[in-house]
C-alpha cells in the first residue's frame, strides 16, 4: 500500500508566498503620496496602453503592480462593485475602505484555496476634503490590508524605494513637488527617467464630483526638470528635455498581457466575492445614481 503524498500546510503557504513575491519583484514599482492638492500616484511604466493607475469611482483610484492581466481583472471587478453599490444606495456610500475589504477577501480566498496565487499588489486610494481624511489601502497578494497614513510604495524594491521617498516627501507640499520627489525616488541615484517612462495621475482635492485626472507628459517633464518649459524657445533649444517616445516592444512594457492568462477559477472567485452585496451599507434614503 502506497503512502499518500503529504506536504505541511506551513510549507504550502510559504511556497505560495515566495512564488507571488518573485512574480511581483519582476515588475516595476509604484508610489503614492498625499499632497496639499490631493493624492499623487506615480508608476514607472513605458507602455502607452497598459495602464497601472486607473479610476474606480468619483473620489477613488486604483493602482496595481505585478502581472498585468491579473490586477486588471481586479480593477474591472472593483469598478463593477462600486457602480452597483452606488446605484443601489447612493454615491456617498461608495468608499475605499469597503472596496479594500472586498479586495482583501478575494485575494485571501485565491491565496488559500487555489493552486496559484495572484502575483499582484494593489492600492486603493480615496481623497478627502482635507489631507487628514485621505485614505491609502495597500493590499498584498495574500489579502493582507495595510492602512498607509501618508504614502505607499508597491513593488519588489519597496524597502529601498520607500526610504528614498519618505526622506523627501512632505505631505503639505503641492502636487508638483510631490510628483518630483516620487519620480526621483523611482529613478534612484544611478539613473534618470524621462516623461515617456512615467505614468502619473492624481485625485484632486478641490475637483468636481469626479476627481481623478491623468497628468500629461508636459506636467511630468516639468516635474523632472523644473527649469524646462520656461518658454517655448527653451523647449525647442534642448530636445533632450522632450518626453521620450514610448516603446512598442512587448519586452519594454510593464508586465505585458502576453503571458499565460490567469486560471478561470481565481477570476470566478474574484468576481463572486466583489459582487456580493454589502449588508452594512447605508439605507437607501439617498437618491440612486446611475
Amino acid at each position: 500500500m502506497s503512502m499518500p503524498f503529504y506536504v505541511a500546510p506551513e510549507q504550502v503557504m510559504k511556497d505560495r508566498a515566495d512564488y507571488a513575491r518573485k512574480g511581483i519583484a519582476r515588475g516595476r514599482s509604484l508610489v503614492a503620496g498625499v499632497s496639499a492638492d490631493g493624492i499623487v500616484l506615480v508608476a514607472e511604466n513605458p507602455s502607452a496602453t497598459l495602464r497601472k493607475i486607473s479610476e474606480i469611482y468619483d473620489r477613488i483610484a486604483f493602482a496595481g503592480v505585478g502581472r498585468y492581466n491579473e490586477f486588471d481583472q481586479l480593477r474591472v471587478a472593483g469598478v463593477r462593485h462600486a457602480d452597483l453599490k452606488g446605484y443601489s444606495y447612493s454615491r456617498e456610500d461608495v468608499d475605499a475602505r469597503s472596496l479594500a475589504n472586498a479586495y482583501a477577501q478575494a485575494l485571501g480566498q485565491v491565496f488559500t484555496h487555489e493552486m496559484k496565487p495572484l502575483e499582484v499588489e494593489i492600492l486603493v486610494a480615496e481623497v478627502g476634503p482635507d489631507a487628514a481624511d485621505d485614505q491609502l489601502f495597500h493590499i498584498l497578494y495574500d489579502g493582507t490590508v495595510i492602512d498607509e497614513p501618508l504614502r505607499a510604495v508597491l513593488g519588489g524594491d519597496a524597502e529601498a524605494l520607500g526610504e528614498r521617498f519618505e526622506a523627501d516627501h512632505d505631505p503639505a507640499a503641492d502636487a508638483a513637488t510631490v510628483l518630483r520627489v516620487a519620480i526621483r525616488a523611482l529613478a534612484g541615484p544611478d539613473r534618470t527617467l524621462s516623461a515617456g517612462e512615467i505614468e502619473a495621475a492624481m485625485l484632486e482635492r478641490n475637483g468636481d464630483r469626479r476627481t481623478f485626472r491623468r497628468l500629461t507628459d508636459d506636467e511630468i517633464a516639468a516635474a523632472i526638470d523644473p527649469t524646462d518649459g520656461a518658454s517655448d524657445d527653451a523647449d525647442s533649444a534642448d530636445p533632450a528635455d522632450a518626453p521620450q517616445a514610448d516603446s512598442d516592444s512587448a519586452d519594454d512594457s510593464e508586465d505585458p498581457a502576453t503571458g499565460p492568462e490567469v486560471a478561470g477559477d481565481p477570476a470566478d472567485v474574484v468576481d463572486a466575492v466583489l459582487e456580493e452585496p454589502d449588508g452594512d451599507a447605508a439605507g437607501g434614503d439617498g437618491e440612486p445614481a446611475g
